[in-house]
């Protein structure tokens, strides 16, 4: 009999782009839905359907595998033809089932062989080690666990000073009554439901460097996915979200604030005290200032991220009326009025 062709996309339900994660989440869902434990009633199709699930699992979740059941093109048969001729042999544990961890899933009659003729020709000795010679097969490839990521909230403030924040998430980690296989001598694992992983929250301390910004993104090294089959954990990403200051803008390294400042000392100059990240400081306002000038103040601004120094302050000076004029004020003002008028 001819070997059948496998449409593995087609059995996960997933697309040909799919990434990884999409397709482990297909996996789990339809391991899930067929397998034989939890369909006593229809077994033998039971049976079956998670073979398959499995078999389409086994290579879309390796990259070598789906690298090479891509590139089969309209020659497959001819490819598959060569590959028979070459004869091997092969033996199959299960994706997350078998090799990893030395649990074998126990599929009744199902017999030796498997997973089917198109996977045994194509990727029986791909990652296993199983040659034409009978050797056994390698244990299966550990499969490092996918990244995550998350936001991170940060007040202005924070992002200026820095330091170490407590973070609490809820996370995923290995099974620990299963080990990550997702099956306890061969039946569905109780705690995980089969899927290797459960849901666990985590305390972690983060370091916010100094002068971090909107939309960077700090790592945390080995806290987003686990791994399979011994493999190291994937990474945690936070990407930090600057919330909105009551005074202070941002731009860049630099920090803008708008200053109230009497129509007065506009005119004749003075001093006016203004706030910055580190506490108040006194500002001299030069006289015949114009409303809206702006004035900078160096190294008053953020902190240089991985850098030395701090960007600048620039303070927009605004004029304030006085809330009240008395008659002599108002008298003043005209004379002013008028002088202007001559000039």
């Amino acid at each position: 009999m001819p070997v059948q062709y496998k449409d593995y996309y087609k059995t996960l339900g997933v697309s040909k782009t799919a990434n990884a994660k999409e397709i482990k989440a297909a996996y789990r869902k339809l391991a899930r839905q067929w397998h034989p434990d939890v369909n006593p009633t229809r077994k033998q199709e039971a049976e079956e359907k998670f073979k398959d699930i499995s078999e389409a699992y086994e290579v879309l979740s390796d990259p070598e595998k789906r690298k090479t059941y891509d590139t089969l093109g309209n020659d497959w048969q001819q490819r598959a033809a060569e590959q028979a001729r070459s004869g091997y042999q092969y033996q199959y544990g299960g994706p997350g089932m078998g090799n990893r961890g030395g649990t074998q899933f126990d599929f009744g009659d199902l017999g030796d062989s498997g997973f089917s003729e198109f996977f045994q020709t194509f990727f029986g000795d791909i990652g296993r080690g199983a040659g034409a010679t009978g050797t056994a097969p390698r244990a299966r490839r550990g499969q490092r666990g996918g990244d995550a990521e998350t936001t991170l909230e940060l007040g202005l403030r924070e992002a200026y000073s820095g330091g170490t924040r407590t973070l609490t998430l809820q996370t995923e980690t290995t099974c620990p009554r299963c080990h990550g296989t997702g099956t306890e001598k061969g039946k569905l694992c109780r705690e995980c439901h089969g899927n290797g992983v459960v849901p666990v929250s985590k305390n972690l301390e983060v370091t916010i460097p100094a002068g971090v910004r909107d939309g960077q993104r700090i790592r945390l090294a080995g806290q987003g996915g686990p791994g399979s089959g011994g493999a190291a954990s994937g990474d945690l990403y936070l990407v930090v979200h600057i919330t909105a200051d009551p005074l202070f803008r941002r731009k860049g390294d630099d920090l803008h604030v708008e200053q109230p400042i009497s129509i007065y000392t506009l005119a004749l100059g003075g001093e006016v005290t203004v706030p910055t990240m580190s506490g108040r400081i006194s500002l001299k306002v030069p006289p015949n200032s114009p409303n809206g000038r702006t004035l900078r103040v160096p190294g008053k601004g953020m902190p240089k991220l991985n850098k030395s120094g701090h960007g600048d302050l620039y303070v927009k000076l605004v004029a304030q009326m006085p809330n009240t004029l008395s008659d002599r004020e108002r008298e003043l003002f005209r004379q002013l009025a008028d002088m202007a008028k001559t000039e």
